[in-house]
């Protein structure tokens, strides 16, 4: 496991950057942390790292957003899932081994996460610092 401390949310896609930078191309990546703890900084970074240029938003309420880079990146918010129906009709098996996915809220869905995959759980320690550990992967 790696720890990774930030003191702003630039720093925060940094590291998202730097994680990016060392992927294949079918890794998920499930996030973990609470609500402001950086989860969409991170992945805007992640993002820009592979070549997304569209502006990275959280997928609240879409539950998934497609972004084209040098990979595919799929952006999943599973906030509001709450059971193996809602992940199903998420269409979410059908994006495993087609790019990069990358989950946010990965808590509510742990028990279906594929074992091999990159675990980064942010913790939100004041306004501007952030704790990121990073497991499954070496930045």
């Amino acid at each position: 496991m790696q720890i990774f401390k930030t003191s702003s949310a630039e720093e925060t896609e940094q590291i998202g950057a730097r994680l990016a930078q060392t992927l294949q191309g079918t890794e998920v990546v499930a996030l973990f942390g609470s609500l402001g703890a950086g989860k969409t900084a991170f992945t805007r970074g992640f993002a820009a790292a592979l070549g997304v240029e569209d502006g990275v938003s959280s997928p609240t309420f879409a539950l998934v957003h497609e972004y084209a880079g040098r990979v595919p990146v799929y952006h999943f918010d599973m906030y509001r899932v709450t059971s193996w129906d809602d992940l199903y009709t998420t269409g979410f098996f059908d994006y495993m081994d087609n790019g990069i996915m990358i989950i946010e809220w990965s808590e509510n869905i742990v028990d279906f996460l594929p074992e091999n995959r990159i675990d980064v759980t942010i913790d939100h320690v004041s306004e501007n610092e952030r704790t990121i550990r990073i497991e499954g992967a070496e930045i």
